[in-house]
């Protein structure tokens, strides 16, 4: 089992490109907080999340507010703003813009990536880079968004980026006749270019990190996890996943909260339920079967499980998210 993969399945990953920026030094461009454009972008996607991909030149970026540094980008670079902060691209460390909020919409007359220039001088330092976004749930349960900082920089993998630039390059310049397809390609893109992202970004993490990405690596919890990922009806026990992954009760149990920020059971509960709420977003899966789906032995006990979580129940949650793709 793929824990990463099951996840980022689950909680419904959706991306879409926005902008293809050519700046020149001076520059600097600033993205408002997705608190203000979130569902122009995104729709009523839970949680937004912006990012931008270097593919010429190099720059930096920053959050508008907050402790986090500068951090320099080079052709090749993602910086992933996992907060939804608002945040700046510039050529130096420090530059402002004021943000246009009004070219956050998707266009009905025309194709996304808009383009943009930055900067006058033709003659300056060039810098190229996209701009997007990227959707998912956040409730009831996504581990992935509580492990990852405020700010993510990661470099494409040199084997993905060979073949990443070309289609970026390829779909922009069908913009001049019509470029079908185009918008679906980019958001897969941007997709893969996230996972590519947190796939660095693990391999990169301190051996003394504590967090559910790291647990992925730990040779215990990241067994234990993909138990749970693997067969999550499975009526577990916290004494037969020790035992599972050769530990003492209670030393895995601690193990695992160090990493996972919650005890197994209660990790458990919370992964059975976005499952469960993933089925409900389409017409073909009652209430009784995704609460049998995902292990609980009566409607009843997964609808009081569901609204304690959740703050509604199974079918108010279903009305609110009728027609969103499922991926059960």
């Amino acid at each position: 089992m793929d824990v990463l993969s099951d996840v980022l399945l689950a909680i419904h990953l959706t991306g879409a490109v926005f902008f293809d920026v050519d700046a020149r030094s001076p520059f600097a461009t600033e993205s408002p907080g997705a608190d203000t454009i979130g569902e122009r972008v995104m729709g009523t996607a839970d949680r937004v999340i912006g990012f931008h991909v270097v593919t010429d030149g190099t720059c930096w970026a920053e959050t508008v507010e907050g402790p986090d540094p500068a951090v320099r980008l080079q052709a090749g670079d993602m910086v992933i703003f996992a907060s939804g902060a608002a945040n700046i691209m510039a050529s130096a460390p420090g530059l402002r813009a004021a943000p246009d909020a009004a070219q956050y919409y998707r266009p009905v007359d025309r194709l996304l990536p808009f383009a943009l220039t930055a900067g006058r001088d033709a003659g300056a330092a060039r810098c190229r880079f996209v701009c997007g976004f990227l959707g998912c749930d956040a409730r009831p349960f996504n581990p992935l968004l509580d492990a990852l900082p405020r700010i993510v920089r990661a470099p494409v993998s040199a084997a993905s980026w060979r073949w990443v630039v070309h289609l970026l390059d390829a779909a922009v310049e069908a913009s001049g006749h019509g470029g079908a397809g185009r918008e679906a390609m980019l958001a897969k893109l941007a997709e893969l270019m996230f996972v590519d992202a947190l796939r660095g970004h693990l391999d990169r993490m301190p051996p003394e990190a504590r967090n559910w990405i790291a647990g992925l690596r730990d040779p215990q919890v990241g067994a234990a996890l993909r138990l749970l990922h693997g067969r999550p009806a499975e009526p577990w026990t916290l004494d037969r996943l020790a035992r599972e992954v050769a530990m003492s009760r209670s030393s895995f149990a601690e193990r695992f909260a160090a990493y996972a920020g919650v005890p197994p059971m209660q990790y458990l509960g919370r992964w059975r339920l976005q499952l469960a709420a993933r089925m409900l977003t389409g017409d073909a899966v009652s209430v009784s079967r995704a609460a049998s789906a995902v292990g609980y032995r009566s409607e009843a006990a997964f609808s009081r499980a569901f609204r304690r979580e959740v703050g509604e129940s199974p079918g108010a949650w279903r009305r609110g998210h009728r027609g969103a793709p499922s991926s059960s």
